[in-house]
Protein backbone atom coordinates (compact mmCIF):
# COMPACT_ATOMS: atom_id res chain seq x y z
CA UNK A 1 0.00 0.00 0.00
CA UNK A 2 0.91 3.71 -0.50
CA UNK A 3 2.62 5.47 2.27
CA UNK A 4 0.13 8.01 3.46
CA UNK A 5 1.39 11.18 3.92
CA UNK A 6 -1.44 13.71 4.37
CA UNK A 7 -3.45 13.77 7.95
CA UNK A 8 -7.53 14.77 7.77
CA UNK A 9 -8.84 15.54 10.97
CA UNK A 10 -12.47 14.92 11.05
CA UNK A 11 -14.50 16.17 13.91
CA UNK A 12 -18.15 14.78 13.65
CA UNK A 13 -17.44 12.07 11.59
CA UNK A 14 -19.52 9.06 13.13
CA UNK A 15 -22.06 10.02 10.58
CA UNK A 16 -23.94 12.17 7.94
CA UNK A 17 -21.60 14.81 6.48
CA UNK A 18 -18.40 13.96 8.84
CA UNK A 19 -18.85 10.17 7.80
CA UNK A 20 -18.58 10.49 4.12
CA UNK A 21 -16.28 12.94 3.84
CA UNK A 22 -13.79 10.43 5.99
CA UNK A 23 -14.91 7.92 3.59
CA UNK A 24 -14.19 10.24 0.37
CA UNK A 25 -10.66 11.21 1.62
CA UNK A 26 -9.55 7.58 2.15
CA UNK A 27 -6.59 6.42 1.14
CA UNK A 28 -5.59 9.79 -0.15
CA UNK A 29 -5.64 11.00 3.68
CA UNK A 30 -4.85 8.95 7.28
CA UNK A 31 -8.37 9.99 8.93
CA UNK A 32 -8.29 11.11 12.45
CA UNK A 33 -12.21 10.28 13.12
CA UNK A 34 -13.74 12.33 16.27
CA UNK A 35 -17.26 11.57 17.44
CA UNK A 36 -19.18 10.50 20.87
CA UNK A 37 -20.34 7.09 19.16
CA UNK A 38 -17.78 4.30 19.19
CA UNK A 39 -19.65 1.84 17.45
CA UNK A 40 -19.85 4.42 14.32
CA UNK A 41 -16.55 4.91 14.27
CA UNK A 42 -15.84 1.71 13.90
CA UNK A 43 -17.99 1.14 11.22
CA UNK A 44 -16.02 4.06 9.73
CA UNK A 45 -12.73 2.06 10.46
CA UNK A 46 -14.06 -0.68 8.13
CA UNK A 47 -15.26 1.23 5.47
CA UNK A 48 -12.17 3.39 5.20
CA UNK A 49 -9.75 -0.17 5.38
CA UNK A 50 -12.14 -1.25 2.70
CA UNK A 51 -10.26 1.68 0.38
CA UNK A 52 -7.42 0.11 1.27
CA UNK A 53 -6.90 3.71 3.97
CA UNK A 54 -5.95 4.10 7.65
CA UNK A 55 -7.95 5.66 10.83
CA UNK A 56 -7.27 6.81 13.98
CA UNK A 57 -10.21 6.67 15.98
CA UNK A 58 -10.80 9.14 18.19
CA UNK A 59 -14.23 8.91 20.98
CA UNK A 60 -14.16 12.25 22.36
CA UNK A 61 -16.38 15.10 22.65
CA UNK A 62 -15.60 18.63 20.76
CA UNK A 63 -17.19 20.60 23.57
CA UNK A 64 -14.82 19.23 25.78
CA UNK A 65 -10.99 21.33 25.52
CA UNK A 66 -8.83 19.11 27.62
CA UNK A 67 -9.55 15.94 25.23
CA UNK A 68 -9.40 18.11 22.53
CA UNK A 69 -5.68 19.73 23.28
CA UNK A 70 -4.42 16.13 24.28
CA UNK A 71 -5.64 15.00 20.57
CA UNK A 72 -4.01 18.10 19.03
CA UNK A 73 -0.93 17.27 21.05
CA UNK A 74 -0.99 13.34 20.05
CA UNK A 75 -1.09 14.77 16.16
CA UNK A 76 2.02 16.48 16.36
CA UNK A 77 4.20 14.28 18.58
CA UNK A 78 2.54 11.68 15.81
CA UNK A 79 2.80 13.21 12.65
CA UNK A 80 4.21 16.94 13.29
CA UNK A 81 1.33 18.79 11.36
CA UNK A 82 -2.31 18.61 10.05
CA UNK A 83 -3.24 18.65 5.94
CA UNK A 84 -6.86 19.10 6.57
CA UNK A 85 -9.61 20.04 9.17
CA UNK A 86 -13.30 19.08 8.49
CA UNK A 87 -15.09 20.58 11.08
CA UNK A 88 -19.02 18.96 10.62
CA UNK A 89 -19.56 18.68 14.44
CA UNK A 90 -23.23 19.97 15.04
CA UNK A 91 -25.83 19.88 17.78
CA UNK A 92 -29.44 20.60 16.34
CA UNK A 93 -31.64 21.75 18.91
CA UNK A 94 -35.20 20.72 18.50
CA UNK A 95 -37.29 23.48 16.90
CA UNK A 96 -39.42 25.88 19.36
CA UNK A 97 -40.73 29.32 19.45
CA UNK A 98 -37.37 31.89 21.10
CA UNK A 99 -39.65 32.72 23.69
CA UNK A 100 -40.05 29.05 24.63
CA UNK A 101 -36.61 27.56 24.02
CA UNK A 102 -35.22 25.18 26.85
CA UNK A 103 -32.10 26.53 28.72
CA UNK A 104 -30.58 23.33 28.80
CA UNK A 105 -30.96 22.14 24.54
CA UNK A 106 -29.62 26.16 24.10
CA UNK A 107 -26.70 25.80 26.53
CA UNK A 108 -25.84 22.49 24.23
CA UNK A 109 -26.40 24.03 21.50
CA UNK A 110 -24.08 26.98 21.92
CA UNK A 111 -21.48 25.03 23.59
CA UNK A 112 -21.36 22.87 20.60
CA UNK A 113 -21.82 24.97 18.22
CA UNK A 114 -20.06 28.06 18.88
CA UNK A 115 -17.71 27.81 22.00
CA UNK A 116 -16.29 24.49 20.74
CA UNK A 117 -15.41 26.25 17.02
CA UNK A 118 -13.93 29.01 19.18
CA UNK A 119 -11.89 26.99 21.17
CA UNK A 120 -10.50 24.41 18.28
CA UNK A 121 -9.76 26.86 15.59
CA UNK A 122 -6.33 28.07 18.08
CA UNK A 123 -5.96 24.65 19.12
CA UNK A 124 -5.78 22.79 15.01
CA UNK A 125 -4.31 26.48 13.50
CA UNK A 126 -0.51 25.91 14.53
CA UNK A 127 -1.07 22.45 12.93
CA UNK A 128 -2.52 23.30 9.69
CA UNK A 129 0.83 25.48 9.24
CA UNK A 130 3.49 22.96 10.27
CA UNK A 131 3.32 20.79 7.26
CA UNK A 132 5.67 21.26 3.43
CA UNK A 133 2.05 23.27 2.39
CA UNK A 134 -0.70 25.33 4.35
CA UNK A 135 -3.06 22.99 5.55
CA UNK A 136 -7.01 23.80 5.18
CA UNK A 137 -10.37 24.02 6.79
CA UNK A 138 -13.52 23.03 5.44
CA UNK A 139 -16.82 24.42 7.27
CA UNK A 140 -20.37 24.29 6.23
CA UNK A 141 -22.95 26.83 5.97
CA UNK A 142 -26.24 25.75 7.28
CA UNK A 143 -28.27 29.51 7.30
CA UNK A 144 -31.60 29.24 9.13
CA UNK A 145 -30.79 32.87 11.24
CA UNK A 146 -33.80 34.81 11.60
CA UNK A 147 -36.37 31.71 10.59
CA UNK A 148 -39.45 30.88 12.66
CA UNK A 149 -38.09 28.53 15.46
CA UNK A 150 -34.69 28.43 14.66
CA UNK A 151 -33.92 30.69 16.88
CA UNK A 152 -30.82 28.62 18.85
CA UNK A 153 -29.31 26.99 15.92
CA UNK A 154 -29.80 29.64 13.56
CA UNK A 155 -27.90 32.00 15.44
CA UNK A 156 -25.36 29.23 16.87
CA UNK A 157 -24.62 28.27 12.83
CA UNK A 158 -24.29 32.07 12.34
CA UNK A 159 -21.89 32.73 14.64
CA UNK A 160 -19.83 29.50 13.83
CA UNK A 161 -19.27 31.02 10.28
CA UNK A 162 -18.90 33.91 11.21
CA UNK A 163 -15.85 33.26 12.94
CA UNK A 164 -14.86 31.27 10.15
CA UNK A 165 -14.84 34.15 7.80
CA UNK A 166 -13.35 36.37 10.08
CA UNK A 167 -10.77 33.36 10.32
CA UNK A 168 -10.49 33.33 6.29
CA UNK A 169 -10.61 37.16 5.96
CA UNK A 170 -7.40 36.85 8.60
CA UNK A 171 -5.25 34.67 6.68
CA UNK A 172 -6.38 34.99 3.15
CA UNK A 173 -3.30 37.10 2.02
CA UNK A 174 -0.90 35.38 3.85
CA UNK A 175 1.31 32.44 1.50
CA UNK A 176 1.84 30.67 5.45
CA UNK A 177 -1.31 30.29 6.58
CA UNK A 178 -4.27 27.82 6.66
CA UNK A 179 -7.18 28.52 3.29
CA UNK A 180 -9.95 28.56 5.07
CA UNK A 181 -13.54 26.98 2.76
CA UNK A 182 -16.48 27.86 3.80
CA UNK A 183 -19.07 25.55 1.77
CA UNK A 184 -22.72 25.27 1.50
CA UNK A 185 -23.80 21.91 1.46
CA UNK A 186 -27.13 20.67 -0.49
CA UNK A 187 -29.86 19.65 1.76
CA UNK A 188 -29.37 16.16 3.21
CA UNK A 189 -30.95 13.43 4.81
CA UNK A 190 -28.67 13.64 7.86
CA UNK A 191 -30.30 13.31 11.68
CA UNK A 192 -29.77 17.02 12.11
CA UNK A 193 -32.02 17.75 9.20
CA UNK A 194 -34.62 15.01 10.11
CA UNK A 195 -35.23 16.70 13.62
CA UNK A 196 -36.70 20.53 11.63
CA UNK A 197 -38.26 18.45 8.89
CA UNK A 198 -39.58 15.11 9.91
CA UNK A 199 -42.00 14.96 7.33
CA UNK A 200 -39.75 15.93 4.39
CA UNK A 201 -39.40 13.26 1.34
CA UNK A 202 -35.83 12.39 1.85
CA UNK A 203 -36.23 11.27 -1.82
CA UNK A 204 -35.51 14.85 -2.99
CA UNK A 205 -32.82 15.47 -1.04
CA UNK A 206 -29.01 15.29 -2.16
CA UNK A 207 -27.37 11.42 0.11
CA UNK A 208 -23.75 13.01 1.98
CA UNK A 209 -22.35 9.43 -0.03
CA UNK A 210 -22.37 12.05 -2.87
CA UNK A 211 -22.40 15.54 -1.63
CA UNK A 212 -19.29 14.72 0.10
CA UNK A 213 -16.95 14.01 -2.94
CA UNK A 214 -18.59 17.37 -5.20
CA UNK A 215 -17.80 19.25 -2.12
CA UNK A 216 -14.04 18.18 -1.54
CA UNK A 217 -14.19 19.20 -5.27
CA UNK A 218 -15.69 22.37 -5.29
CA UNK A 219 -12.68 23.01 -2.68
CA UNK A 220 -9.83 21.79 -4.72
CA UNK A 221 -9.29 18.58 -2.46
CA UNK A 222 -10.80 15.81 -4.75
Amino acid sequence: MTEIQKIALITGASRGLGFFLAEALAPDYHIVAVAKTTGALEELDDRIKAKGGQATLAPMDVTNPDAMAHLCRGIYDRWGHLDLWAHTAVYAQLLSPADHMDPKDFDRTMTTNVIATGKLIPMISPLLTMGEAPGEALFFEDNHAGEKFFGAYGASKAAQIAMAKSWQAETSAMSKAPRIHILSPNPMPTATRARFFPGEDKATLTHPRDEAPRLLKEAGLL
